[in-house]
């Protein structure tokens, strides 16, 4: 036997209205922005390889990551976020851990709460190698 739930239209009414003042749920460029001290960690000891400072603007414009010892910043493109997760990719740019080769893409999965970020991240050389790890970072006050 099939039972039939009948909803009254104004209460229809009043959901559909509800749910229109309800905030987007997701990261925004704005929940991040800010300057990020972070470490790029390899192995199964997660030994820090590099540290990066992350420089994130209130839109999805303009992001960029700086290594130790490199004046220039490196362009850093959002590609997608939702929920706590934000998805970028950088390069080309020299490689600061393998001198002589370049970095085609860097590609970095972060979590963000509050003034902590945590991640993940895949590297590709021009050599062919491809590299993955782990990355957490701070946000300065």
């Amino acid at each position: 036997m099939r039972r039939t739930v009948l909803i009254p239209a104004f209460l229809l009414g009043l959901t559909t209205a509800a749910a229109a003042q309800q905030p987007a749920a997701g990261t925004k460029p704005a929940d991040v922005a800010g300057v990020w001290d972070g470490k790029s960690m390899i192995g199964p000891n997660d030994s820090v390889v590099t540290t990066t400072v992350l420089t994130a603007t209130a839109d999805d414009k303009g992001w960029t990551m700086t290594f130790p010892g490199r004046e220039q910043p490196i362009a850093v493109r959002v590609t997608a976020m939702g929920g706590d997760s934000v998805v970028t990719e950088a390069g080309p740019y020299p490689s600061i851990l393998r001198p002589g080769q370049t970095v085609t893409v860097l590609r970095m999965v972060s979590h963000y709460s509050g003034d902590t970020m945590t991640g993940s991240f895949w590297a590709e050389y021009s050599s062919g190698d491809k590299v993955n790890g782990k990355m957490t970072a701070t946000r300065r006050k």
